[in-house]
This record gives structure tokens, C-alpha cells and sequence, in this order.
């Protein structure tokens, strides 16, 4: 007995399964689509396909299910569910009189593609034919690919031939040419899934190039903007110009976050999208024929240019926000340290108010204990000649000439004494404040 299991173990271990090339005998034609579609309609499509499926009395796919193939009279029909697109492709058994006339979709109810939710962003033609003892010759290869230039090489090393031009024809397909020369069943189902994969996640891996196109000018834009104001701050050391040039850089700081919100997640699926066209290149194990561009070489020189724009355009953009973050910085450091210089400086004039008020207060003190005296001194006078008047043998004058030095002495340590206490009370309330 084992210990329970883990609740995603089945559903990980199945994944390696998931989506198997299908088995196919030659001669065959298929048709495959892409779709991209939104979340919010994931449920009509699912609607869509099961109505297909009921409607030739064979059981509809699961709400959650990811792939779904089925026999539908003569048809057979898959179906792929992934992250920004499904994938629809149909196989029917034979060939046509002329090459694609008859495709294998025409074997589905009418209007039941275009009743599809979503856009299209792949569809194809193929056909799997046997192989003749020599190659296709150039009239057979026009003939299929209306003149255009092939592309093509020996695949599986060398047990088929594939051919294509990679270009959307009049109806709206592409097309590709399969040559059985001793494919096994499977392994044409799977050389088969590769090149419509190759097809597909070429187109998803494009999607990123207009973004990159639009963008790049507004790079340049911020560039030449923010290589301006680190001009204007390296040059100019005006207080007042300081915030204008960091509402600016914030301004800047924005724009560029702004695009790569909205770039990102396009440029990391353009990465993603690439490395799967080269893996599925790569098992295609392509071998050269003579004059013939192999699909390897197509992509080198076609589709990695584009795809190194956009990580371009994806690399400029981080590096201007990092840029701009360091400009910032520096701009905020210098206002910050222009900040405490004035801060030092009001601290100092406030130091210089808060002496003078102290001598001022000492001046009013003295004045004070002058007036203090003054009343005090004068009372004492008119004490003095209230006490003449009533008899007692008392000179006015000498009163208040003793008391003038008493009164003085004693309204001076009062004084001294009022404001020890206060300062003792400043001294003793700092702590409690902190």
C-alpha cells in the first residue's frame, strides 16, 4: 500500500499524454484552424462544439476538458483548448481532383466555422500524399503553391517530404504538402501536428511585432526627453526649477510603466512562442533538397529578426525605467540635501530670534524690577507720611531711602528664584515629554 496520493498527481502525470497526434493513413486532407478567444467566451464555444457533436449523435466534450477528438461520419474532428487560442482541425480520408478544391472542412455543416467565437489567426490546407520515386517537380510544387517560393526538406530523416510557402492564398488558407514515403501511421500524425504548430505559434510569437513597431517611436521619445532633462539638472542648479523637473521625471516614469504594462505580458509570449516554433523545427529532423529552403533556414532569416525586435523594444523599455528611477533618485537626493540646508538655516535664525528674545526679556526683567520698586517703594512712602500724619515720629524721605535697596535686593532674588523654578521645571518635564 502506498501513502494517499497527491491531489494533483494524476492530472500531472497525464499531462506528458495530453493532446496525442492523431493516427492517419495516406491519402488524407486536413484542415486545421486557430482561434484566438477570450475567457468570457470559453462557455459558447464549448456550446458550439457540443451542439456539432449532438448533431451526429457522438457524446460531447467535458466543461473542463483541454482536448476532444471524435468520429463524425466521415470526418474525423479534433479540438484544442489553449491558453490565448483553440485549435480546430479536421481530417477527411482520399484526395481531391485538384489540390485543396475539396478541403476537409466543406465536410462540416454549413456556417458552422464562421459561427465560431473568437478571430482567426491560423488556418491551413494539408495534404498527405504518397511519395513518388522522384521529388515533386517545380510544375507539380506551382501547381499546389499557385508559383509562389517553397519551402521544404526531407523530414523524419527522410522518411517524408514536407512542403510549403507559408502565405495566406485567395481562400484564406495556407498550405501545406506532406510526402508519405514510409511514414508510420502515428508518426504522420505527428509530423503533421508539428508543421500546423509551427504555423500557429509563428503567428502567436508575431502578434508581439506591431506592439514592438508602435512602441519603438515612443521610446525614442522618452529617451531623447529624459536625456534632455538630465541636462537641464547637470546644468541647472536653480531651487526653483527642481520640482518642475521631478513632476517631469515622474511624468516620464509613468509613460514608460505605462508601456510595459501594457507590452509585457505580449513580449514574454513572442519569447515563448519562438522557443516552441524552434523545438517543433527541430523534431521535424529536416534534412536539405536540392535548391530548396528548408523551414529552419526560412525562420532564421524571417522570423527571428522580428522576434529580436521585439526583446529590443522589450530590453529598451526596462532599461528606461531603470534609467528613469535612477534620475529620479539623484534629482531627489539633491532636493533633499537643498531641504536641510534650509532647514539648518531656519534653525539657525531661529536660534538667533529665541537670543534675542532672551536679552529682550532680560531687558524687560530689569524694567520691570524698576517699576516693581518704583510702586512698592512708593507705598511704602505713603505708609510712612500716613504714620507722620497720625503722630509717629517718622521722616518720610528716610523710609523710602532705606527702602529703596531692600525692595530692590528682594524683588531681585524673587526674580532669580521664579525663574530658577522654571527652568528646573523645563529640565524636569523634557524626559516625561520624550
Amino acid at each position: 500500500m502506498l501513502p494517499p496520493d497527491h491531489p494533483q498527481r494524476r492530472i500531472l502525470a497525464d499531462e506528458v499524454h495530453a493532446r496525442p497526434p492523431e493516427v492517419l493513413e495516406t491519402p488524407l486532407r486536413a484542415t486545421y484552424i486557430a482561434i484566438l478567444i477570450d475567457a468570457a467566451e470559453r462557455a459558447r464555444e464549448h456550446a458550439h462544439v457540443a451542439a456539432l457533436c449532438e448533431r451526429h449523435g457522438v457524446a460531447p466534450p467535458a466543461m473542463d476538458a483541454t482536448q476532444f477528438s471524435a468520429q463524425l461520419g466521415s470526418l474525423r474532428f479534433r479540438w484544442e483548448r489553449h491558453g490565448e487560442f483553440s485549435a480546430y482541425t479536421m481530417f477527411a480520408p482520399g484526395l481531391s481532383p485538384r489540390p485543396y478544391a475539396e478541403p476537409a472542412a466543406a465536410r462540416l455543416p454549413q456556417g458552422w466555422l464562421a459561427a465560431l467565437p473568437g478571430i482567426t489567426i491560423v488556418a491551413a490546407h494539408a495534404k498527405l500524399v504518397p511519395a513518388a520515386s522522384a521529388l515533386p517537380d517545380a510544375a507539380t510544387l506551382a501547381e499546389h503553391f499557385d508559383g509562389n517560393i517553397v519551402i521544404g526538406a526531407e523530414i523524419g530523416e527522410g522518411v517524408g517530404l514536407a512542403f510549403t510557402d507559408f502565405r495566406i492564398h485567395a481562400d484564406g488558407y495556407a498550405r501545406f504538402l506532406v510526402c508519405d514515403r514510409s511514414l508510420t501511421s502515428r508518426q504522420a500524425g505527428r509530423m503533421l501536428q508539428r508543421l500546423f504548430e509551427i504555423e500557429t505559434y509563428r503567428m502567436m510569437a508575431l502578434l508581439a511585432l506591431p506592439v514592438a513597431r508602435a512602441q519603438w517611436p515612443r521610446t525614442l521619445e522618452v529617451d531623447a526627453s529624459l536625456a534632455a532633462l538630465t541636462r537641464r539638472i547637470a546644468a541647472d542648479d536653480r531651487d526653483d526649477d527642481d520640482e518642475d523637473l521631478l513632476h517631469e521625471l515622474t511624468r516620464l516614469a509613468a509613460q514608460v510603466e505605462g508601456e510595459l504594462t501594457a507590452s509585457q505580458f505580449r513580449f514574454g509570449a513572442c519569447s515563448a512562442y519562438h522557443a516552441l516554433v524552434l523545438a517543433r523545427i527541430a523534431e521535424l529532423r529536416e534534412r536539405r533538397l536540392p535548391g530548396v529552403q528548408t523551414i529552419e533556414e526560412f525562420m532564421a532569416r524571417r522570423l527571428n529578426p522580428a522576434v529580436e525586435t521585439c526583446a529590443t523594444v522589450s530590453r529598451r523599455l526596462h532599461d528606461l525605467s531603470e534609467r528613469v528611477a535612477k534620475v529620479s533618485a539623484l534629482l531627489s537626493t539633491r532636493i533633499d540635501i537643498k531641504r536641510e540646508r534650509q532647514n539648518q538655516a531656519l534653525l539657525s535664525s531661529m536660534d538667533r530670534r529665541a537670543r534675542m528674545q532672551l536679552r529682550l526679556q532680560q531687558t524687560v526683567e530689569g524694567l520691570s524690577l524698576a517699576a516693581i520698586v518704583y510702586y512698592v517703594v512708593g507705598l511704602l512712602g505713603y505708609l510712612a507720611k500716613a504714620g507722620r500724619a497720625g503722630g509717629l515720629p517718622i521722616d518720610p524721605d528716610e523710609v523710602v531711602g532705606i527702602a529703596i535697596p531692600v525692595v530692590a535686593v528682594l524683588a531681585l532674588l524673587t526674580l532669580r528664584r521664579a525663574r530658577r523654578r522654571l527652568k528646573q521645571e523645563e529640565s524636569g518635564a523634557e524626559p516625561g515629554h520624550r
